[in-house]
């Protein structure tokens, strides 16, 4: 048999033996428990967030955990500490994040940001701030990147 991988979206630390992973890893013969005990210790520190991970059986039956990052969306809704983002982003405002925790969501998405430069993906971190009605430091995200754009003269 060769590896399997089971890809899942699990609640950060809270993961269960029901039936998304009890069906997808039972026939591989492998412990669910196992697997779900350390996908709940590999996974505490994403509490209340949706994040992706990926279960690696091989022919032994042993198995390997990857865990992904959690979406930039759902980072920002940590930070604001709300469960999701406005549906009327133009006009209704969520939250609030600080400049500091637009950076750190950056660096957390660093693999995973088009950007080639923090700059860029701190401006990708914001335009996902514009349309989940989320402000930065108690300003319109679309004001930000206008200013951002015209102090760096990118086109």
């Amino acid at each position: 048999m060769a590896d399997q991988v089971v890809n899942v979206l699990i609640e950060g630390g809270k993961a269960a033996p029901g039936a998304t992973l009890g069906s997808a890893l039972g026939p591989l013969g492998i412990n669910v428990g196992k697997v779900v005990a350390e996908l709940n210790e590999r996974t505490k520190m994403y509490n209340g967030m949706r994040v992706p991970v990926a279960i690696r059986v091989k022919a032994d039956k042993s198995f390997t955990v990857e865990v992904g990052r959690p979406g930039t969306a759902a980072l920002l809704l940590a930070e604001v500490k709300k469960e999701k983002g406005s549906g009327k982003s133009k006009t209704e405002v969520i939250g609030d994040v600080s400049m500091p925790q637009v950076r750190k969501i950056a660096e957390l998405k660093k693999e995973d940001l088009f950007g080639r430069s923090e700059e860029e993906r701190v401006n990708q971190v914001i335009g996902t701030c514009v349309s989940m009605g989320v402000t930065v430091d108690g300003r319109d995200p679309r004001e930000l990147l206008k200013e951002r754009k015209a102090s760096t003269g990118a086109a």
